[in-house]
């Protein structure tokens, strides 16, 4: 798609923004230059309509409007407050991926093209689907050869081509932001609009679901309490994910979990340990558990469906994670900056100590709070505005993992008003800490250490042929000078033309849109 294709469409986005009185909504009081004018233009367009239905409303409209993707950017920046402030954050977070359902007649299409055989040879019944959403829908059948009921997943008919799309429009108004409001820099939003588009291509390919779905049921499956649903490797493809029917009762319907005689409270604690223990033990994590995604079966175990998201966390950023959070817990307000400072997560130009006075502004309110009000949503907010502060970037890895803390935690209030995250959290965390950071993380990490020297060991010969062979360059370099071959220099000089041409022709768009607007409200 062409910059001025990206540049349309993101003009119509804005348009429907501002009539929807989105733009004026925002928070522009800080902003300066190009964009300051343009929230004082949106404010003058919506000021009449700021009164008629509150913000929360305009913003999921405005975004159904858009359409799909940008529901799922709109719930994708529900978990950045750092980037949207604390009130659109909250208005987002009530966004829902829902969708009118494609015909059943489309999915069987989409099921035999995907299988390479007819959908009647491989079901004996295809049912209507029984929940849709931007990218994919589920139908319930029977499998042909058995009788078992299964749920086929099927991806909704042209969406990778309309992603696509729209992911172009958030790309270029990530770099405009990157350019326009320098403040917003250290937030990478370039980089987190990548890290949007990374997870959704993920998410539309179903065989990755699968393998995901299988990867987490090896993971648990010495674990109580908490399971997924089987995979039919044989019924699955790009396109289509057949998986376990799960009979159960979904987590949203709490009259249905206390008529079916589940503990409430002891649900809500499950939910959230058992994500701890996926993260910090396995580091791979259901990203996208609320209530709609989770079921309680008949014998009381937690069921997650729906793993089209997922997170992973290496070693050392599960071992900086526990840290942090047991120093929150335990009140080590100074191990919990150096955690940070030792990440890498606040430069090192910065004082220790001032930081973890920092953090000791944040920790502190929280135990004296009573546990109905302890909220992880509010740690994170206030977490971003201090490392602010301390020049923190945003760290890529714990994205997903920010996002899934708070719906986990969010869950958990649900189906308990009174509960204490971080008292709920403390056995997991702290198990995991005498596991892997006491004498036995000791000889791992020597280990480690040692595999990696005979790895560097086995190709020293290589890397002192690539070295002597650099030396020679940077030589030959000095001497001669710096040059290009004849077809860099042209290559250069095309590219150069064609952002040339690009640059004149938004610069085109935009004036039309200027026209457009001006005559539309004449």
């Amino acid at each position: 798609m062409s910059t001025t294709g990206a540049f349309a469409r993101l003009i119509r986005a804005g348009w429907i923004l501002t009539r929807e009185g989105v733009v004026a909504a925002i928070p522009g009081e800080t902003l300066s230059g190009l964009p300051k004018i343009g929230w004082r233009i949106g404010r003058l367009l919506t000021k009449r309509r700021l009164d008629a239905v509150d913000r929360s409303t305009r913003l999921s409209r405005a975004v159904n409007r858009l359409g799909p993707s940008y529901v799922k950017m709109g719930q994708f920046l529900a978990t950045r407050p750092d980037v949207v402030g604390a009130a659109i954050a909250d208005d987002l977070a009530h966004l829902q991926d829902r969708i009118a359902p494609f015909a059943t007649g489309e999915a069987k299409r989409s099921v035999a093209a995907s299988l390479g055989r007819p959908v009647e040879s491989m079901f004996s019944s295809f049912g209507e689907p029984v929940a849709a959403a931007s990218i994919a829908q589920v139908h319930p059948a029977i499998v042909a050869d058995g009788g078992r009921k299964v749920a086929v997943k099927v991806i909704r008919p042209g969406v990778r081509e309309r992603f696509a799309r729209d992911n172009e429009a958030f790309m270029l108004v990530s770099r405009l932001q990157e350019r326009h409001v320098p403040a917003t820099r250290r937030l990478r939003p370039v980089e987190v609009a990548k890290t949007l588009e990374q997870t959704t291509r993920v998410e539309m390919d179903l065989r990755l679901e699968a393998a995901a779905l299988s990867e987490m049921a090896d993971n648990v499956a010495g674990d109580t309490g908490f399971r997924v649903p089987k995979v039919d490797w044989g019924l699955t493809g790009r396109d289509v994910l057949t998986m376990e029917w799960i009979d159960g009762v979904k987590m949203s319907d709490i009259d249905g979990l206390t008529a079916a005689g589940h503990e409430l409270k002891a649900l809500g604690a499950g939910v959230v340990q058992h994500f701890l223990r996926h993260a910090l033990r396995d580091g791979f994590f259901h990203a996208d558990m609320h209530p709609g995604n989770l079921f309680v079966d008949a014998a009381g175990d937690i069921v997650a469906v729906d793993l089209g998201i997922s997170g992973r966390l290496g070693k050392k950023e599960r071992r900086f994670l526990a840290e942090i959070l047991y120093g929150f817990i335990t009140r080590n307000y100074r191990r919990v900056a150096e955690v940070h400072f030792e990440a890498g997560y606040v430069p090192a130009h910065h004082d220790v100590a001032a930081f973890a006075q920092a953090i000791r502004a944040i920790g502190e309110p929280i135990h004296g709070q009573s546990a109905e009000t302890i909220s992880m949503a509010k740690l994170l907010t206030l977490l971003f505005e201090v490392t602010e502060i301390f020049d923190m970037e945003t760290r890529l890895e714990l994205l997903l993992l920010q996002k899934t803390m708070v719906v986990v935690e969010g869950v958990a209030r649900t189906l308990d008003p009174a509960f204490n995250m971080w008292k709920t959290s403390e056995p997991v965390i702290a198990a995991w800490i005498a596991d892997n950071l006491g004498p036995k993380a000791v000889l791992e990490d020597a280990r480690d250490g040692l595999s990696a020297a005979l790895r560097l060991a086995r190709q020293a010969p290589e890397l002192a042929g690539k070295t002597e062979r650099l030396a020679r360059d940077i030589d030959a370099m000095a001497q001669n000078g710096f040059r290009f071959d004849t077809e860099t220099a042209e290559a250069i000089g095309r590219s150069e033309a064609r952002h040339s041409r690009s640059g004149r022709l938004a610069l085109w768009v935009i004036a039309a849109a200027t026209v457009y607007i001006a005559w539309a409200l004449t």
